[in-house]
């Protein structure tokens, strides 16, 4: 089964407003310096405590990214672990989104 998606189909998806449930999983320090516009953050480590407010989002799309990919990606296996039906991780993260997407984010 397919846990990425790649930085341009997300801005596809965003752009055609489909109803997607975008997510920054990094902590909020990372997520002061430089954010994509209408992912809501919540840092890996709460998704335990805030699973309820993704509970209406169990059979939507769901895509998580981080920094590179990797956090995101651990997330998403554990989204399906508790039955999330399609959890995706942006690969490359956001540092990929300032390279495809928005030259203008800074990078770190």
């Amino acid at each position: 089964r397919i846990m990425e998606v790649d930085c341009k189909t997300v801005k596809a998806k965003l752009d055609g407003r489909e109803h997607v449930v975008f997510i920054d999983c990094r902590e909020q320090h990372e997520y002061d310096l430089v954010r994509i516009e209408g992912a809501t953050l919540i840092p890996m480590g709460e998704f335990p405590s805030r699973i309820a407010e993704l509970e209406q989002h169990k059979d939507s799309d769901i895509i998580v990214h981080c920094h590179h990919g990797g956090r995101s990606l651990n997330v998403v296996m554990w989204l399906k672990a508790q039955g999330f039906q399609n959890p995706l991780s942006m690969a490359g993260g956001i540092d990929a989104w300032a390279q495809e997407i928005d030259t203008t984010l800074t990078r770190y």
